[in-house]
C-alpha cells in the first residue's frame, strides 16, 4: 500500500499522526517529525508526509516495532504542587509533572499548563484530540482559581479585572474576581476566567501592582480539585 491519501471513495481512516497520538507514542507535532525522520511505515511502506490515513485492519511500525491499537479515551485530575513544570523534556532539567507521575500509565498529555510556582488541578489525557479540544477557549469552559496577592485590593482594581486589561500590548478578556479574605500585607481571592493565557492572572497582577505569591487552581470546567492528595 502506497502513503498517498485515500481516495475519496475509500473509507478515510485516522490521520496517522492523530492515531499515534492516541496510541500514546508521541504528540501530533513530534509524529510529523518522526515521520520527516523515516521512522514510520505504515503496511511496510515508508510514510513520507502526514496526509495518510490509518485504517482498520492496518499495520503501523515505530522504529520497525507494532504499534497496538489506541486505548480508550481517558481522562485523570492530577493534584500539580509547586516546583514542577509542566512539560515533557525541560532544557533546564528541571522537574516535570510527568516524571511524578505514578507507575503504570500510559503516555499522557497535559490539558493546558500550571507554571513552576503554580498548584492545583491539572487534567492529563491519552487523547491528543481530546486535549486540545478542551483547551479552546471557544470549549468556554471557565478555571477557577485561589489566589494570593500582596497589598490590598482596592473596588476600582476589581472593576478593571471586570472589564479586561491590556498589559504590554496583549489583551485579557474579563476576570471575575472577589476578595475572600485580608491576612497582614495579604489578600486571598477568588478568580474566575475562560480564556487561560499563559500566565494571565499573574501579568494582570502585577499590572494592577499586586503580586502573586500563591496561585492554586481549584477546577477546571466541571472538573474540581476537591480534596485530591
Amino acid at each position: 500500500m502506497s502513503d498517498t491519501p485515500a481516495a475519496a471513495d475509500e473509507p478515510r481512516g485516522e490521520r496517522i499522526a492523530k492515531y499515534l497520538s492516541r496510541a500514546g507514542i508521541t504528540s501530533r507535532r513530534d509524529a510529523e517529525a518522526m515521520i520527516a525522520a523515516g521512522r514510520i511505515r505504515l503496511n511496510n511502506a515508508p510514510v513520507s508526509h502526514p496526509a495518510v490515513f490509518v485504517k482498520d485492519g492496518d499495520i503501523v511500525l515505530v522504529d520497525g516495532k507494532p504499534v497496538g491499537e489506541p486505548d480508550r479515551t481517558r481522562l485523570w485530575r492530577f493534584h500539580k504542587p509547586e516546583g514542577l513544570v509542566t512539560t515533557h523534556k525541560d532544557p533546564e532539567g528541571r522537574p516535570t509533572v510527568f516524571d511524578k507521575l505514578p507507575p503504570g500509565l500510559p503516555r499522557v498529555m497535559s490539558i493546558g499548563r500550571l507554571d513552576l510556582t503554580s498548584e492545583g488541578l491539572l487534567l492529563l489525557t491519552n487523547d491528543g484530540a481530546l486535549a486540545r479540544q478542551l483547551e479552546l477557549p471557544a470549549t468556554g469552559w471557565l478555571r477557577r482559581y485561589r489566589v494570593r496577592v500582596h497589598g490590598g485590593v482596592a473596588p476600582d482594581k476589581l472593576k478593571r479585572l471586570a472589564e479586561g486589561l491590556a498589559v504590554d500590548g496583549i489583551k485579557y478578556g474579563p476576570i471575575e474576581a472577589h476578595i475572600d479574605s485580608v491576612q497582614r500585607s495579604n489578600t486571598w481571592m477568588s478568580m474566575s476566567l475562560r480564556e487561560g493565557k499563559n500566565r494571565e492572572i499573574r501579568r494582570v497582577m502585577e499590572a494592577l501592582a499586586l503580586p502573586v505569591t500563591r496561585l492554586i487552581r481549584v477546577a477546571y470546567g466541571p472538573f474540581q480539585l476537591g480534596t485530591l492528595p
